[in-house]
């Protein structure tokens, strides 16, 4: 079972575990908690990697496992807070047209033999300031805190704007690998 059973799989396999969590707070209308836990699970996303390079852990199910524990964090963050009215429905609609882009051209990469992007420093710092955002506005709803409100729009603006700089950049690299993985099979 090596490879699979990990610490780092664990640690992200804790961070899937808790999203249906986060649900049921956010539907009891806990957003608050809701809110620290969503912090919780965000502020958790770089350990797994961290342990995973430290402790010589680095597994192809943990390449997996971690993103797809951020992705759908995010997901069900930004769709449950569109749905009950704690994210601006703006904010909410952004974060959900971009994602829908880059699935599109991360599917259409991936038929055209494109198998792995690297990941960028930017797309990282994007994706920490909405998370920063997203828990602070569930946070400041459940306590209701206009000033933490407030503050989420201007970190969430910010990281919106990166967000979009950063899937441009992607498509560009996608559009490369894939002119490279035909430039390779017409040279065979």
């Amino acid at each position: 079972m090596h490879g699979v059973v990990t610490i780092p799989n664990a640690v992200s396999l804790v961070r899937l575990v808790l999203i249906p969590v986060f649900v049921w707070l956010v539907l009891i209308e806990q957003t608050a908690w809701a809110g620290v836990l969503l912090g919780f699970i965000g502020a958790t996303d770089w350990i797994d990697g961290y342990l995973a390079r430290r402790l010589d852990q680095v597994s192809e199910v943990g390449k997996m496992l971690d993103p797809i524990a951020d992705r759908l964090a995010v997901a069900v963050a930004v769709v449950l807070g569109l749905i009950v009215g704690v994210l601006p429905a703006w904010f909410a609609w952004a974060i959900i047209v971009r994602e829908v882009v880059i699935s599109i051209g991360a599917a259409y990469g991936w038929m055209n033999g494109v198998r792995r992007l690297d990941v960028r420093w930017l797309g990282k710092t994007a994706t920490a300031l909405l998370y920063f955002a997203v828990t602070g506005f569930y946070i400041a709803d459940g306590l209701d805190v206009r000033w933490l409100w407030w503050g989420s729009v201007a970190i969430g603006v910010l990281g919106l704007v990166l967000y979009y700089v950063v899937a441009f950049a992607y498509l560009g690299d996608m559009r490369t690998a894939i002119a490279e993985s035909e430039a390779a099979e017409s040279g065979r």
